[in-house]
């Protein structure tokens, strides 16, 4: 266990559609299995933080999106690993197919006043917070 401050940057999409937006579930054989979260992941060497999520969300959920805005970055510490939460608000492209999980064991467009009823990993919390108050 690496007890260095340093935080891994992990990007995620707080993708909108039709008033609702899109949580994932977390699959049984990763950490926090069955939490709900913002799709996305880590932020490769010598990409920005939004080329990362346009290649995650690609990767994850088969879909093109477009980044609106910015949400403000936070940090989380998790038992194992610090990461730094880096969030975007984010659309659908118009050419987009609908997002089909391909990593999560299920997707779900919710409203957002119902995101905090759900079972959310707890780095995504503060980024609903930043979203539901800007």
């Amino acid at each position: 266990m690496d007890s260095s401050p340093a935080s891994i940057p992990v990007v995620c999409a707080v993708i909108e559609r039709d008033g609702r937006v899109l949580l994932a579930q977390r699959p049984a054989n990763k950490h926090l299995s069955g939490k709900w979260e913002f799709p996305g992941g880590k932020v490769e060497s010598g990409e920005t933080p939004a080329d990362a999520l346009i290649r995650e969300i690609r990767e994850e959920l088969a879909c093109e999106i477009r980044v609106t805005r910015a949400l403000p970055s936070s940090v989380h510490d998790y038992p194992n690993v610090r990461i730094e939460l880096i969030p975007f608000v984010c659309e659908l492209s118009p050419d987009s197919p609908p997002p089909v999980s391909h990593e999560h064991a299920a997707i779900a467009w919710v409203q957002p006043c119902e995101l905090l009823a759900h079972d959310l990993a707890p780095a995504d919390i503060p980024i609903v917070e930043h979203y539901l108050n800007p």
